[in-house]
């Protein structure tokens, strides 16, 4: 156990920093999971504009990689444009 008020603080800290990740992650990973599911293109094309602000916003916050977003939305619009 951490004896530093510092080191306490941050075990803390990165505790509930990595609990707010997974729900970040496991929102988009749900999302995602919609949007396979989908077989209308307009309602596809819809959530698909909603996802794909969703990886923007998860870049932003730091919680996934820019290249990861960037390849998940290629794979999706691919997925979208063969409905």
């Amino acid at each position: 156990m951490a004896h530093h008020k510092s080191c306490i603080k941050r075990i803390r800290t990165s505790g509930e920093a990595n609990e707010r990740n997974r729900q970040y992650r496991s929102r988009m990973r749900t999302e995602i999971k919609k949007l396979r599911a989908l077989t209308q293109r307009e309602e596809a094309e819809t959530q698909l504009r909603s996802v794909t602000s969703l990886l923007d916003r998860l870049v932003i916050k730091g919680i996934i990689k820019a290249n990861a977003a960037s390849n998940r939305k290629s794979a999706l619009n691919l997925l979208v444009n063969s409905l």
